[in-house]
């Protein structure tokens, strides 16, 4: 049986994002039946990096400026230096990601990915690995850092590098598959808009 039958995942990346950052967890949440779009600014397509130099350029489904948070159960944050750099100067990415936050749906970031979690303000009172070069930057924004493979701190998760991703990918899975599908709730939410906007 799928663990994340019907459920609606966002990668948000832009260029220099950490190839198998995103090809293995977006295989492995596929594999259990989730659907993934690639997000991102980039434009038509955006360009991996693969063992110190360019990878795949691949194409994006959703562009930022027409992605609608409230259409995804979950969130995942591949690192690479370039790509998480690049998107927490974007305001329109740092909103997407605080979109994620304040609905309370998980969100999966990895390496350098979690920089862009201190951008939207949700690194403090959260226990939570990275990279190791974003250790002072985490803990100074009021995070707890450990040095481990994955950690799991209510609805995010993180890992330190590509070598962690099978643990990355396991916790981020079981961790998806807690929530039930934003369409499946979509009915009572837009009926709840519909009433408040007629008030």
């Amino acid at each position: 049986m799928w663990k994340l039958k019907g459920k609606h995942v966002a990668i948000l990346v832009c260029d220099g994002f950490e190839q198998s950052e995103l090809t293995e967890p977006r295989t492995a949440l596929e594999d259990e039946g989730a659907s993934c779009d690639i997000v991102s600014p980039a434009g038509k397509r955006v360009k991996g990096w693969k063992h110190g130099d360019w990878g795949k350029s691949m194409k994006v489904e959703v562009p930022l400026a027409q992605a609608v948070p409230a259409h995804y159960d979950a969130l995942v944050l591949p690192g690479g230096v370039m790509n998480p750099d690049k998107l927490r100067l974007m305001p329109e990415a740092i909103a997407f990601i605080r979109a994620f936050i304040l609905a309370d749906k998980p969100i999966a970031a990895i390496c350098h990915g979690p920089w862009t979690l201190i951008e939207a303000g949700y690194a403090r009172g959260k226990t939570m690995t990275s990279w190791p070069s974003l250790k002072t930057d985490l803990i100074n924004a009021g995070a707890n850092w450990v040095d481990e493979e994955v950690v799991r701190d209510g609805k995010l998760v993180t890992s330190r590098k590509p070598a962690d991703l099978p643990a990355f990918n396991r916790k981020v899975i079981e961790m998806f598959a807690e929530t039930a599908p934003v369409r499946e709730v979509a009915p009572a939410a837009e009926a709840q808009a519909q009433a408040q906007a007629g008030t």
